[in-house]
């Protein structure tokens, strides 16, 4: 279990409410009693549950506060998109799409969200399958799903549209950045993240391909 004073701090950073706090219970219980099930994080991190995954996810927030309309893509165990629909249940208007290709995964998906009366919805498809149907969404977003160039192919039908772009990297983002840059040209800012030293946010604002 993770340390009662990781979950204090990381609730109390994050000024959320006792309900909503009472809901992120939930899923963590649920994201446990899943993970035996399904593989659904790395299971060295259950221990740091509140630090690892629950604050890395509330950390977008900050950065698109006024955003009511969000889009996961390969949405696996809700990280970030569940996490941040059930952060913004008490918003009206709020929405969280969720796009995720394992089944199993979408089964803990659509249960966890229904246990938390999170305002998200679950689709069952692959990314490139479902995208163009998410034109419109105010902010995409991805963690540890692909490289940054293969998220703009993706992503390319909401980016070039006004949507923002927010996909959490590693201690690789500049080769990631140097990458893509190769097919893409787009407009970006890297945004330290407040759970690893290492580790920033992209936040893509327009993006357009090379050859254009």
């Amino acid at each position: 279990m993770a340390a009662e004073p990781d979950r204090e701090r990381v609730l109390a950073e994050a000024d959320v409410s006792r309900e909503t706090a009472r809901r992120l219970d939930i899923y963590v219980a649920q994201l446990r009693r899943w993970q035996n099930v399904k593989n659904l994080v790395g299971p060295a991190t259950l221990s740091e549950v509140w630090t690892r995954h629950i604050a890395d996810a509330l950390q977008l927030r900050a950065i698109a506060p006024d955003a009511e309309t969000w889009l996961d893509l390969g949405a696996g165990a809700g990280l970030p998109g569940l996490v941040l629909a059930i952060a913004g249940h008490e918003r009206p208007g709020f929405q969280v799409d969720l796009i995720e290709s394992n089944a199993r995964k979408c089964a803990f998906l659509t249960e966890t969200a229904r246990l938390t009366e999170a305002p998200a919805k679950v689709h069952n498809a692959r990314v490139e399958q479902a995208i163009e149907a998410h034109r419109g969404m105010a902010v995409v977003c991805a963690r540890a799903l692909a490289p940054l160039g293969q998220l703009l192919t993706w992503a390319e039908p909401l980016l070039t549209t006004g949507t923002i772009g927010l996909f959490p990297k590693g201690r690789d983002v500049q080769a990631e950045l140097t990458d893509a840059a190769r097919q893409w040209k787009f407009v970006y800012d890297l945004v330290p993240s407040r759970t690893d030293s290492e580790a920033r946010i992209v936040r893509v604002t327009a993006l357009s391909r090379v050859d254009s």
